[in-house]
């Protein structure tokens, strides 16, 4: 399981194809968190084919919005 730069182990889910917006909304509770997500699993793209792995960071609400890599 991956871990945070804290050592705290990270949540991971597995999807076949799919957006991060969709993702961060299930997970997190919030589709805005979306970058969070991005930038935890080195990706710049929200949208992905295939069967992928995803870290997903901790929830925190005070996050989310705004455009990744802006």
């Amino acid at each position: 399981m991956a871990a945070t730069q804290q050592g705290a182990p990270l949540k991971t889910v597995t999807v076949a194809g799919g957006n991060l917006f969709s993702i961060a909304l299930q997970v997190l509770g919030d589709a805005t968190q979306w970058n969070r997500i991005a930038q935890q699993n080195g990706m710049t793209d929200p949208w992905f084919t295939g069967v992928v792995t995803l870290a997903i960071p901790p929830t925190n609400s005070a996050a989310g919005g705004g455009i990744y890599g802006s």
